[in-house]
């Protein structure tokens, strides 16, 4: 059979008329594969999953609670278009107790279903043609994506542990610097999991003065800070005239599938963003909004979410050091991002961290995510499935002893 007529009219973005031709295979759908097949060999051996990205519980009782009572209110039934103001005062609100940054809730905050579509809107207002956004690498790829749909390029800033996973803004070449319009940031980082400190942030306002170009900090996992007091870009003076952070209620509330969050910083770059937001999407559920709002209000979620993530980062630790990694807690999100074994005692070497992750799962069950883009390193995720303490000393104990068994070598 043929290919269909429209085969040659995909956009050249997405691969033109070779779309859906391509044989290369995402790591992810790598190791879904490689899952399905642990679990096919070794049916009676429980899958260790420390690959998943997303949290492991419900939302709060009482913003489940808030929601449904939301959901039979009438005037709730509408187009939310650019959001509510109650959801802008909330974020504004919590922005000032928990990061001392003051916000203008009118125009310095405006909703997003969640940040990945805040991250993909970003290069539609300043990316044209031969444009440059400057990313972190490893990172999260949407606005890179996005900014090759709109003819625009993709300048990598690698991370590494030498850097303290911080960007060398100073490396990046001048004829790079002259075409950048978008520095995105993100920290605390995924999947690295460093902070940036106050003085690097500062750097960053003074190399988008610099440079001229606007800093886009994504904040998903800033509830998830563990070393110290959480730290936002807007809190350094002058940031606030260059750039927006992008904040989520994902991570630290518990809230993955709701898709709520807020882009906060510039007025005329929030104001921008809502315009093309307006012509995108008609806004998130108002009733979703409102109870997002319980969640902002109620700082005791957030507190405990981190809490359990701190505690069993420290646990997971504990297991790989005394298996030959080299593990530190990190300084936030729920990752735990170190240098890949290479080779096992079995006589297995591994050329790059996507063969140990293979490995991994393969011979022992233990699922990873595999990053070589700076360097060979497995990220473990803390959200698996433990629904008490007992239960996650448990798991711990197994993953020990399976990694034990394999007699790594770094």
């Amino acid at each position: 059979m043929g290919d269909p007529y429209f085969q040659t009219l995909f956009s050249e973005r997405i691969g033109g008329a070779q779309y859906g031709k391509g044989t290369e295979i995402y790591k992810f759908e790598k190791i879904k594969r490689a899952k399905r097949k642990a679990l096919e060999d070794y049916p009676d051996r429980s899958l260790l999953d420390f690959g998943i990205g997303e949290n492991d519980e419900m939302a709060d009782v009482e913003v489940r609670q808030q929601l449904k009572l939301e959901v039979d209110k009438p005037e709730n039934r509408g187009y939310a278009d650019n959001g509510i103001e109650e959801f802008k005062v909330a974020a504004a609100s919590w922005m000032k107790r928990h990061l001392n940054v003051d916000l203008d809730a009118k125009t310095e905050v405006n909703h997003c279903i969640g940040s990945k579509p805040a991250l993909a809107m970003m290069p539609a207002v300043f990316i044209n043609p031969g444009d440059v956004t400057l990313m972190t690498t490893p990172g999260y790829p949407v606005a890179g994506t996005h900014t090759a749909y709109y003819g625009g390029e993709v300048h990598n800033l690698p991370l590494t542990a030498a850097n303290n996973f911080l960007p060398d803004l100073d490396a990046i070449p001048g004829d790079v610097c002259a075409r950048a319009k978008l520095l995105v940031l993100n920290y605390p980082n995924s999947p690295t999991g460093a902070l940036a400190d106050a003085e690097f942030f500062k750097r960053a306002v003074d190399f988008a003065h610099k440079n001229n170009l606007v800093v886009i900090n994504d904040a998903a996992h800033m509830v998830l800070t563990f070393d110290g007091e959480p730290l936002s870009f807007l809190s350094i003076d002058g940031a606030k005239d260059v750039g927006v952070e992008i904040h989520s209620l994902s991570k630290g509330f518990d809230m993955i599938g709701w898709r709520i969050g807020f882009v906060a910083g510039n007025q005329l770059i929030v104001q921008a963003f809502s315009d093309v937001k307006d012509n995108t999407d008609s806004g998130q559920f108002i009733a979703i909004q409102k109870a997002a709002v319980a969640a902002l209000e109620n700082d005791s979620i957030p507190a405990r979410i981190r809490q359990k993530y701190h505690r069993r980062l420290k646990k997971l630790v504990a297991v790989l050091k005394e298996a030959g990694f080299e593990a530190e807690v990190p300084g936030g999100t729920y990752f735990l991002y170190t240098a890949a074994p290479k080779s096992a005692g079995s006589g297995e070497s591994f050329s790059c961290a996507e063969d140990a992750s293979q490995f991994l799962i393969k011979e022992a069950s233990i699922c990873t995510v595999p990053w070589d883009n700076a360097g060979a390193f497995l990220r473990f995720s803390v959200t698996y499935q433990a629904e008490s303490e007992a239960e996650e000393d448990a798991l711990m104990a197994e993953l020990s002893s399976r990694l034990a068994a394999q007699s790594f070598s770094f």
